[in-house]
């Protein structure tokens, strides 16, 4: 019996270097990495998000979009107007969904919805008004939108 207690004991003593965890150094990763913001955007958006430029790289994500949208419509508008005629359910130019069943028709209408709904609500402030100061958060929430909108064209075969 006293072997066995001399073993309980140096186990015991010695449990903590089982039980204490190792630190291991915090990796910091990019804000652009943790919110998984679309690698496709032009290098000139982490730039300015980098240099603490918000709103004029949340402009230039949804400039990106824009552009997508008029290559693969073939449309010479932009915004609003290019989102709207773009994503027509009836007669789409960018289609999203097959639109021939009633749900299908929907996401095809409520994308056109949030892409013409993102260039009014968040591009066009940015590139008419002049005093604009973003935080970092709400330009990370503009660009995972954006991000959103890109993964949604690229599921539908569009690159």
């Amino acid at each position: 019996m006293p072997n066995s207690l001399k073993r309980f004991e140096h186990i015991t003593r010695n449990a903590h270097r089982f039980s204490q965890r190792e630190e291991l150094p915090e990796v910091q990763l990019h804000p652009f990495d943790r919110r998984n913001i679309h690698p496709l955007f032009p290098p000139k958006v982490k730039r300015l998000f980098d240099d603490g430029h918000y709103a004029q790289a949340t402009f230039e994500a949804f400039k990106f979009v824009d552009k997508k949208i008029q290559h693969h419509s073939k449309l010479h508008e932009s915004g609003f107007k290019l989102m709207m005629a773009a994503f027509d359910e009836a007669k789409p130019l960018v289609q999203l969904t097959a639109v021939k069943e009633s749900s299908e028709i929907d996401e095809q209408k409520g994308f056109r919805f949030l892409f013409a709904g993102g260039v009014l609500a968040i591009r066009n402030p940015r590139g008419h008004e002049v005093d604009i100061r973003d935080d970092p958060d709400t330009c990370l929430d503009h660009l995972a939108f954006a991000s959103l909108l890109i993964r949604r064209l690229e599921q539908s075969d569009f690159d």
